[in-house]
């Protein structure tokens, strides 16, 4: 059974350039596209009949369909001239061919930020895919293997089709202080269980999938360096989201269940949400054709690198998401009548100073790109990391500064049943206004977005994300000590205060690595 079923979603790949293909172009079609997949879905105990109609889903789908919608707003924006297609697609299925097409991608996570307040889950595919141009190329290249050509057939179709491709590379991981193959049970990492002429089956779980459900196709990656004996756990492959084996675990956020009490106060961004999920392989199917890597373990820790580089700077749409939190602390602040005194002002110059920093950083990352062998654009790895070393950091002060300008009525707000209550409603109003020309209900509904912002549901993907996603802070701590030239900058000192033996050429022509990208013309490749 699973093989015909992959089989048959392999063959629409290949015959997809044949036949016509009606892309998905807006929300409603993408919401559509969702329905009837009888995807094995699990939360709060029971089997999710249709995931699209659960009121705790529903605001994470609403989320992606956003990025349908930018994109028919404003196509310079949030999409791009494919070269496969020769069509219009959508900015996350696009392979970044120059910097700017980078510095798009940042100005559209922002945007998205700024239309959501929340986490719009495409992210993780656009830098998968973007990722494994190159390494699939450099696989090739070395090993006469047929990755980049399957890869770039998988690509075309899924522009075609105007589908969201998921990222699945965080392993649940067992015993941390041991290698995949090491673990008491092989499951703690995704891996092959078994192999036939036409394919692999693999089995174990991804946890805090961000909008797999939401996705039409998963794309697997490994989750860190391999070594030799680790040959089974270095897969990369391509699979529908409704594959049969898989099963999803729906993850719980904070204040979730306000999705489920039918008002549009209490859950404070009722529109829009994120979602995560642990997917677990049960022996699940992956023909050739969408085989992207297989036991190349000496790779694995170039496409982890690469994907971080990528995704690090893609944070930046934090800047997006600290942009509304920043309107609702100055809002609130009017409400409360206080918006001209001076601390309020210079808390939120304090906030806008660090949301921007978060934002200047990451599309710096994205100027100061350099191509890759196989054509696609990487960003400078060393401004990504710094860039989301900012955002374990800043949210947090962002936050901060917003619930101090709310005050305590954000956490001890009524419900929104008892304003509707005709015993207890009237004097919620009477004494929870603030200036008497503001309803307080509007006031009521900043402070809950605020909270929802800060501590609920949307704070899973502002705060937590910001500090564990795309790796914790010492990731960025190991990567920015690797990259940052002591000699070099040792050099410098040296040379200025006349101590031998460094000399003026020495420190002149030595631009290598990190320094080598700040001083090379912009577009130049990384000697």
């Amino acid at each position: 059974m699973e093989f015909s079923y992959l089989a048959t979603k392999a063959s629409e790949v290949r015959s997809a350039g044949a036949a016509p293909v009606t892309p998905i172009r807006t929300g409603d079609d993408y919401r559509a596209s969702l329905r009837g997949r009888q995807l094995k879905v699990y939360l709060f105990g029971e089997l999710v009949p249709e995931p699209v109609d659960h009121p705790v889903i529903r605001p994470s789908i609403n989320a992606v369909a956003e990025t349908y919608e930018l994109a028919a707003r404003n196509p310079e924006l949030a999409s791009a001239l494919s070269p496969y297609t020769g069509e219009r697609v959508n900015r996350f299925l696009h392979i970044a061919r120059s910097a700017e097409d980078l510095v798009l991608q940042n100005k559209m996570q922002r945007r998205l930020g700024q239309l959501t307040g929340t986490c719009f889950q495409r992210c993780v595919g656009m830098d998968a895919i973007n990722s494994l141009h190159s390494v699939t190329y450099e696989i090739d290249a070395a090993h006469g293997t047929p990755y980049h050509q399957r890869f770039l057939a998988f690509v075309t179709d899924m522009q075609r089709r105007g589908y969201v491709i998921g990222g699945a590379m965080t392993d649940v991981k067992g015993d941390r202080g041991k290698a995949p193959h090491e673990q008491a049970d092989p499951d703690m990492f995704v891996h092959v269980s078994r192999r036939t002429a036409d394919g692999v089956y693999i089995t174990g779980a991804k946890a805090h999938q961000t909008g797999c459900l939401n996705s039409h196709w998963l794309v697997v990656m490994p989750t860190m360096r391999l070594g030799p004996a680790d040959r089974d756990y270095a897969i990369v492959g391509a699979l529908p989201v409704d594959a049969p084996g898989i099963t999803y675990i729906y993850g719980r956020q904070s204040c979730d269940t306000r999705a489920m009490e039918g008002g549009s106060i209490d859950p404070g961004n009722r529109e829009f949400g994120g979602q995560e999920a642990m997917i677990v392989f049960d022996d699940v199917f992956i023909p050739n054709e969408h085989i992207f890597m297989d036991g190349e373990v000496d790779y694995a820790a170039m496409l982890v690198e690469r994907f971080t580089c990528y995704h690090r700077r893609s944070y930046v749409c934090k800047s997006g998401v600290g942009d509304v939190l920043i309107g609702a602390a100055a809002t609130i602040a009017d409400y409360n009548g206080v918006e001209k005194a001076s601390h309020v002002r210079d808390k939120l110059v304090e906030m806008t100073h660090l949301n921007e920093t978060i934002y200047s950083t990451g599309i710096a990352a994205s100027y100061q790109a350099q191509p890759m062998k196989s054509g696609v654009y990487l960003c400078d790895d060393m401004i990504a990391n710094v860039c989301k070393h900012h955002v374990t950091r800043f949210p947090y002060e962002i936050s901060r500064l917003a619930q101090d300008l709310a005050g305590g009525l954000m956490v001890t707000l009524p419900s929104e049943q008892d304003l509707n209550a005709p015993e207890v409603g009237d004097l919620i109003r009477k004494y929870l206004k603030g200036r008497p020309d503001i309803p307080t209900e509007d006031r009521m509904r900043i402070l809950r977005l605020i909270e929802n912002m800060t501590l609920g549901r949307n704070a899973v993907g502002y705060l937590t994300e910001s500090m564990h996603g795309a790796g914790s802070p010492q990731a960025q701590r190991i990567q920015i000590g690797r990259q940052m030239q002591l000699d070099f900058k040792k050099a410098l000192a040296k040379v200025l205060a006349g101590v031998a033996p460094a000399t003026a050429a020495e420190v002149t022509t030595d631009l290598a690595e990190y320094m080598g990208r700040v001083f090379n013309p912009p577009g130049a490749r990384d000697a």
